[in-house]
């Protein structure tokens, strides 16, 4: 069975949703940020950054909620989660969640922690903007990509989508948030309306407005 280290609404978001997605048997286990857990030495022990999330695959222990997904994919090809291997679906399911990690989910930890990216902490209002100036770019090419849809690969769902709507979900407070795009806003509807994703955000307890 595999257990989740989680926090609601945090990165273990992504696999939390993949794990339901797929019907795999799984535990979560909660870290609690509001006690400082994730710094804990126990969980160190798991992810020496003290960052969430963590999967515990029986003596496999992995962290990076994009990493996670994929091992997920892998670990339950009959799921559905991503296309076949050595497929070109398959590629640009690759292309989808390594730009999806390096892009818009980097560019998060400058809006939400801007104070990290300065050495004159007056200077953070300034790190803020211009993040959030950069997401709401990245957020209007990936909606052009969402033109011909309904999903990132097209007709073919993927845990792709669901990265994608965390990250629109994170973006719900921004001046510009993600869903004043057309394209962004009808794709997190769609998502919104899975099962699997109603199971989780029902279990993390997170109350409209969702995105």
């Amino acid at each position: 069975m595999h257990a989740l280290y989680y926090y609601p609404g945090n990165a273990s978001l992504l696999p939390h949703m993949v794990l339901r997605e797929i019907g795999a048997p799984f535990e979560l286990r909660l870290v609690d940020r509001t006690k400082e857990a994730q710094k804990s030495a126990e969980y160190l022990r798991l992810n020496p950054n003290g960052r969430i999330p963590v999967l515990v695959d029986g003596d496999l222990v992995l962290f990076e909620a994009a990493a996670i997904t994929l091992h997920l994919a892998d670990r339950h090809p009959g799921s559905g989660i991503a296309p076949p291997p050595g497929t070109p679906e398959r590629a640009h399911f690759y292309k989808w969640m390594v730009h999806l990690t390096n892009t818009p989910q980097a560019e998060y930890r400058a809006w939400f922690y801007p104070w990290e990216h300065v050495t004159d902490r007056a200077m953070a209002d300034t790190v803020k903007q211009a993040a959030g100036e950069r997401l709401h770019h990245m957020f209007g090419v990936i909606a052009g990509q969402l033109g011909k849809g309904p999903w990132l690969l097209g007709e073919r769902f993927s845990a792709a989508d669901l990265f994608l709507f965390m990250l629109v979900r994170w973006g719900r407070e921004m001046p510009h948030p993600p869903r004043e795009r057309p394209e962004i806003a009808a794709h997190a509807s769609r998502v919104l309306k899975r099962p699997a994703v109603q199971a989780t955000l029902d279990a993390e307890e997170l109350k409209p407005p969702i995105f």
